[in-house]
C-alpha cells in the first residue's frame, strides 16, 4: 500500500492540511502524520527524514509558516520527493513562506504547491505514486470526472437562476 508522510511544523497547520489528509484516504493510500519543527526539534526532523524510506513513506507533504524551512530542511536528508505547503501567516499572508519554499538551492528541489493548498498538495502526491502505483491513476481519473460533474451542475443551477441559456 502507498505511503504518505503529512508533515507540519505546528499543530496550528493542521487545518490547511485536513483536506489532504482525507483526499489521501479516499484514495487508499496509508498516511503518517506528524508534527517537527525544523527550528525546534532539528533532531527529530533528521531523525524522521533518514528513516523515511526505510519506514515505506514515498512521498512526503511538508507544510510551514513563516520562515518555512520544515520542507527544505527534509529534502535535504532524504531522496524522496517533498511538497512544500506554505501556510499563511500574519505576515505577508504567506507570500513569505512561499518564497522560502520555492527558493531552494540548486540540488535540493522541494515541489511547491499554492498558500494553503494543502488538498493540492495530497493530489501532486497522488500522481507521483501513480507512477509506481497503476491502481491511482484510475482513481485520479475519476476524480476529474466528479470534480467537472460538480461545476457542470452549478452551471446548469445557476444558469437557470440567473435567466441564461
Amino acid at each position: 500500500m502507498p505511503k504518505v508522510a503529512v508533515v507540519m511544523g505546528s499543530d496550528s497547520d493542521l487545518p490547511v492540511l485536513e483536506k489532504a489528509i482525507d483526499l489521501l484516504a479516499d484514495f487508499g493510500i496509508q498516511r503518517e502524520v506528524r508534527v517537527i519543527s525544523a527550528h525546534r526539534t532539528p533532531d527529530a526532523a533528521a531523525e524522521f527524514a533518514k528513516g523515511a524510506q526505510r519506514s515505506g513513506v514515498e512521498v512526503i507533504i511538508a507544510a510551514a509558516g513563516k520562515a518555512a524551512h520544515l520542507p527544505g530542511v527534509l529534502a535535504s536528508m532524504t531522496t524522496i520527493p517533498v511538497i512544500g505547503v506554505p501556510v499563511k501567516s500574519s505576515f505577508m499572508d504567506g507570500l513569505d513562506s512561499l518564497l522560502s519554499m520555492v527558493q531552494m538551492p540548486s540540488g535540493i528541489p522541494v515541489a511547491t504547491v499554492g498558500v494553503n493548498a494543502g488538498e493540492n498538495a495530497a493530489l501532486l502526491a497522488v500522481q507521483m505514486l501513480a507512477l509506481k502505483h497503476p491502481e491511482l491513476e484510475e482513481k485520479l481519473a475519476r476524480h476529474r470526472t466528479e470534480m467537472a460533474d460538480a461545476v457542470r451542475e452549478k452551471d446548469v443551477k445557476i444558469s437557470s437562476q440567473m435567466g441564461g441559456r
